[in-house]
């Protein structure tokens, strides 16, 4: 079933998830634990990632059937590296024929052993070209799409990061999921000048609840959002203070006054970045309370 025909039909907000297949079949098992415990919190769909410059497909496609074995509706990351129209056609069939219907197209971060990585090479260049390979040569797929409420780290401005975003919604993309942010405000921007522009689609905010100082600056590293100096300050206060426990606790109470705020603007759910770990988004969950 298409993600977007799931989300119409539901009254109420929900939570989708954020998976990252081990990269040893070994710790699969323990992975899929996790991915029971998280049941509780009946998410709408499970993102998938490829990893690390797109090399993890064959994991993505599997864990991926995995997570639909066990109930939860699986959105597999499909990114731009290394990708050819055949390969890409090879995948997307062997999705269908696995039950699946829904993709995250996504440009993909360039391979860390890459010294000088031109994007310009490939047959595929941007999410913009996955889009429209999707609903060319496989329209009945569901095709969500990323959006950085903060501009993505090359784009030149706000106004030229919106209008990108707004062409790949205009390309058939059905929903978006942001990058993670800790600044509600901005999300909300991004949303009503998406709403001026013509785009009316969900966009879902993406929160990630702090674990330790270390992850979050490893995250931060990478994916080119920012942190509220006085978060900051919280957090490593709270490290002084208490050590690691603190600092969870600290990142939890900070994520449920989040998705508090935006569920209130009217959010239609929240997609957690889980880090693979059940623990702290049951925890979240449990503090946020009903949605």
């Amino acid at each position: 079933m298409k993600i977007i025909d799931r989300m119409q039909g539901r009254e109420r907000p929900f939570y989708s998830l954020e998976f990252f297949p081990p990269k040893e079949v070994e710790q699969w098992p323990s992975f899929l634990g996790v991915v029971e415990k998280l049941k509780a919190l009946d998410p709408l769909f499970a993102s998938v990632t490829y990893g690390a410059g797109g090399g993890a497909q064959d994991n993505t496609l599997e864990i991926a059937a995995k997570i639909r074995a066990a109930g939860i509706e699986p959105l597999p990351h499909l990114t731009c590296v290394g990708a050819s129209s055949a390969r890409l056609a090879e995948f997307l069939t062997r999705l269908r024929a696995a039950g699946m219907d829904n993709v995250l197209a996504l440009r993909g971060d360039a391979p860390k052993d890459r010294e000088h990585w031109d994007w310009s090479a490939g047959e595929f260049s941007s999410a913009l070209d996955l889009v429209g390979f999707m609903r060319r040569e496989f329209p009945d797929f569901g095709v969500g799409v990323a959006g950085y409420p903060a501009p993505h780290p090359e784009a030149e401005s706000f106004r030229s990061d919106r209008t990108y975003t707004k062409a790949k919604m205009d390309a058939g993309a059905e929903f978006i999921i942001t990058q993670l942010f800790f600044d509600v405000r901005e999300y909300i921007d991004m949303v009503e000048r998406l709403r001026e522009m013509g785009v009316t689609k969900p966009v879902i905010p993406a929160i990630l609840p702090v674990q330790s100082l270390d992850s979050i600056r490893r995250v931060l590293s990478l994916c080119g959002a920012s942190i509220p100096g006085y978060f900051y300050l919280e957090l490593e206060d709270a490290h002084n203070k208490g050590g690691s426990a603190a600092v969870k606790d600290a990142g939890i109470r900070f994520a449920a006054k989040q998705i508090r705020r935006l569920i209130d603007y009217g959010a239609p759910g929240v997609h957690l970045y889980t880090l693979n770990r059940a623990e702290t988004c049951l925890r979240l969950a449990d503090v946020v309370g009903k949605l």
